[in-house]
């Protein structure tokens, strides 16, 4: 191939050449915002191993309200943390049987389980010496032993969280149909609400509400699809970009919500549940499209990782920063928020799946169905 001389180098590209170099650059424009796109979040520490099988059955809480036992996994080694402020490192004397130093007496101790034909811990009993007699020796010596049941937090049908509606639901969906949202005044945006699985479609769906897999055991949407508006759906676009040089992708649950469905969720719940709903009168993050319940998914097995909590738990095992758990849950918990974090989004201090974005109150509470939706 002949060089240019100077005089030439000089001349104005053709349009031809222009072309070839514009189609390049678009070429090579993926791979570069690939790497920009891991660049969003500092590197994850290591992946954490899972946890031996033989813990699983004891790691839990036990003991009463007001003075709670965690038992967890962390590092390689089991902990009890008491009263989620001293963390107690236990060591394995037998299958049912963990030894640690009382950080308050300095004596040593012992946890003992009893487990369920599952192998399920069903309570756990510390004392001095499960070996020796119980008579003691030495009253201000021998701590008296004392039995912690374990904490039925865990959700018990099929992990999901269920309230039994105060009234037909059929007859809520009827109401909450025909009813208007609350009147709003100000400036907002256009709604432009767009389906995730468009412009990604490697984000992969499970939307509890068009199932029956939910909290009321009703199906709300016909359609299991995801919408949120275009700014906050291209941020999920890109944190899910962000997760797979790390081996994972996201998982929908729900995101944008009718505000017809939020009121029947409130007029279904009893009152003492409440807390767990959003109130129609105020609309929610979700009626307006910019928020999403999500978790990751792994890309070679494409199943949903284990997180410290199930979702949609009504339990301190929901929080984002819960202490309990295995280590490679908490793992994949933090990596989950900070990618949805470095890009604009914050997630609700009871849920950890829950995320809102940033300019959520730009929007109007929305009420259009899925159905109605042609994007």
């Amino acid at each position: 191939m002949r060089l240019l001389d100077r005089k030439q180098m000089h001349r104005p590209l053709s349009f031809g050449l222009l072309l070839i170099l514009v189609i390049c650059a678009i070429a090579t424009f993926p791979s570069t915002a690939s790497r920009l796109a891991a660049q969003r979040i500092a590197p994850p520490p290591p992946k954490p191993a899972p946890a031996p099988a033989r813990w699983r059955g004891l790691i839990g809480e036990y003991g009463p309200d007001d003075n709670v036992l965690i038992l967890l996994e962390k590092d390689g080694k089991l902990f009890a943390l008491f009263k989620r402020t001293d963390y107690e490192p236990l060591d394995e004397v037998s299958k049912n049987a963990l030894k640690f130093q009382a950080s308050e007496t300095n004596a040593r101790q012992y946890l003992v389980f009893k487990r369920d034909p599952r192998g399920r811990a069903t309570q756990a009993e510390t004392m001095l010496n499960p070996w020796a007699s119980r008579q003691p020796l030495a009253r201000d010596v021998l701590l008296p032993s004392t039995m912690l049941k374990r904490r039925q937090i865990e959700p018990e049908s099929g992990n999901q969280l269920r309230i039994r509606p105060v009234r037909p639901v059929a007859d809520l969906m009827k109401e909450a149909l025909a009813a208007q949202p609350p009147k709003e005044t100000g400036d907002f945006r256009e709604t432009d609400l767009v389906e995730l699985t468009k412009l990604d479609p490697t984000i992969r769906l499970e939307i509890r509400y068009a199932t029956t897999n939910n909290f009321l055991g009703t199906v709300f949407y016909s359609q299991a699809r995801a919408f949120m508006q275009r700014p906050a759906a291209e941020a999920v676009v890109r944190a899910n970009r962000t997760l797979k040089q790390y081996g994972y992708g996201l998982l929908i649950h729900d995101a944008y919500r009718p505000w017809y469905v939020t009121k029947v969720f409130w007029d279904a719940t009893p009152d003492d549940k409440k807390v767990f709903v959003a109130d129609p009168s105020k609309g929610s993050r979700h009626n307006r499209g910019c928020a999403v319940d999500l978790t990751l998914y792994d890309l070679k097995t494409k199943k949903p990782v284990e997180m410290v909590s199930t979702y949609d738990e009504t339990t301190a095992r929901a929080y984002p920063d819960y202490p309990g758990g295995t280590s490679l849950q908490r793992w994949h918990r933090q990596l989950l928020r900070e990618a949805m974090e470095s890009e604009g989004f914050t997630v609700y201090s009871a849920e950890w799946w829950h995320f809102d974005y940033k300019d959520w109150q730009k929007y109007r509470i929305g009420n259009v169905r899925f159905e109605e939706l042609r994007n």
